[in-house]
């Protein structure tokens, strides 16, 4: 049985923290082979690319419906 821990968000999710602040998105989860519960991710101030290594406990996954930013089409709320 293994110890290790699994990463709980995948490259390119959308995430903030819980506490509030701009939607970043997962460069990467830090720690090589054996994830070590934090994650780079990376969101614009202004222009600027910002990142930050950030705690698992920290973040938030944004809904995969608001990342895609889809809507119901006419054809399926005509059903």
């Amino acid at each position: 049985m293994s110890n290790t821990r699994q990463p709980k968000y995948q490259i390119g999710d959308k995430v903030k923290l819980n506490v509030g602040g701009p939607d970043m998105a997962i460069k990467r989860p830090l720690g090589g082979d054996k994830f070590n519960g934090e994650y780079r991710c990376q969101w614009f101030a202004g222009k600027k690319l910002e990142f930050g290594e950030i705690p698992e406990e920290s973040l938030l996954l944004i809904e995969k419906e608001q990342q895609e930013g889809s809507t119901p089409s006419s054809e399926a709320e005509l059903g």
